[in-house]
């Protein structure tokens, strides 16, 4: 047992140093070419395998997207890291997630932050999320059904929200939620066509300005809740 547990462990260190090496070649977008220590710890921290299905969990440290059903994807541990990382999240943060899937990024934003709601239009994953995160403690995570394009008003506003799933356009209900001085990353632009990650950050006034916009690929975000 001690030694599959060790095994785990230098499976996680050697996929963050293969994040950190990403980080380093996308510097140009990202204004930083590392991360924060608190990104690192919670990267270590989180077991990427019990977020993925028992048939890849073979694959659970390589970097890069994987299936988790209903045409859904836990992200590349590369996006992960860096979407958890620009939101400079702080142990009194309150952070709203769109977008569950299986959770893996909820439990990254738990370990550093005070409290996560995260919501998912898909009814089985939000169950099978909301278990899995209990299960593995994680006590200050709230796993909601609901259209995440409409954020979630009843504990508006968040410190960042964060979009795991790409808008056409940015929801405006989502930049409402935000409290000034606050931030929120989300991919933007449609399947097929170019997406850039932006990074949203609204200052004191309600003022908001963009930056960031590294390419990437993501699914979309849908408005229409399944059971």
């Amino acid at each position: 047992m001690a030694g599959m547990k060790d095994a785990l462990v230098d499976q996680r260190k050697r996929l963050l140093a293969a994040v950190l090496r990403d980080v380093a070649d996308t510097s140009r977008y990202l204004g930083r070419d590392s991360l924060d220590p608190a990104t690192c710890a919670a990267f270590l921290a989180v077991p990427r395998h019990e977020f993925v299905p028992p048939e890849i969990r073979d694959l659970a440290y390589e970097n890069r997207p994987l299936p988790i059903g209903e045409d859904q994807t836990i992200s590349q541990p590369f996006i992960v890291a860096i979407m958890t990382d620009l939101l400079g999240l702080t142990p009194d943060a309150r952070v709203l997630e769109v977008g569950t899937g299986c959770g893996y990024q909820a439990a990254l934003l738990a370990e550093i932050a005070d409290r996560v709601v995260t919501l998912e239009r898909v009814g089985s994953l939000a169950d099978a999320s909301r278990a899995r995160l209990k299960r593995l403690g994680y006590e200050n995570v709230a796993v909601l059904h609901a259209d995440g394009g409409k954020g979630w008003a009843a504990e508006a506003p968040y410190d960042t929200i964060i979009v795991t799933a790409a808008a056409k356009k940015v929801p405006e209900a989502l930049l409402q939620q935000l409290r000034p001085g606050g931030r929120m990353i989300v991919p933007v632009g449609r399947r097929g066509w170019t997406q850039s990650l932006i990074l949203f950050e609204k200052d004191a006034k309600g003022t908001v300005t963009e930056g960031c916009h590294l390419p990437v690929a993501f699914v979309p975000l849908l408005d229409n809740i399944r059971a």
